[in-house]
């Protein structure tokens, strides 16, 4: 009887090693945050920040007037820069940017 144990004890153990594990390989999407490098536009002086303490109701809506245009060009080139920071990366790209740090760096380093 306890031979037969033993043997079954045994059997059940080679059993398990004669099973190759069953490996599955599976693709996986991360995203994997990239740091921004487009540049910050520079803040332009404001014609209302220049004029002089006593200015004039005429200079100053001049002023206010030429501010708004500025400023409004000032808001475009963030927009601009905003929108290349938060565009989405392709497949293609990040793939060859990952390459390239592979290459370069040897560890991926971004």
């Amino acid at each position: 009887m306890k031979t037969a144990i033993a043997l079954m004890a045994c059997c059940t153990w080679l059993s398990g090693c004669a099973t190759a594990p069953r490996l599955e390989m599976q693709r996986v999407n991360v995203a994997v945050p990239m740091e921004c490098k487009e540049p910050v536009p520079d803040r332009p002086m404001m014609p209302t920040e220049l004029l002089r303490p006593g200015a004039t109701v005429d200079e100053f809506i001049r002023a206010a007037q030429a501010e708004i245009e500025r400023r409004e060009g000032y808001e475009l080139k963030m927009r601009a820069a905003l929108l290349v920071c938060t565009a989405p990366v392709n497949a293609a790209q990040q793939g060859a940017r990952v390459r390239a740090g592979q290459q370069i760096g040897g560890s991926g380093d971004r």
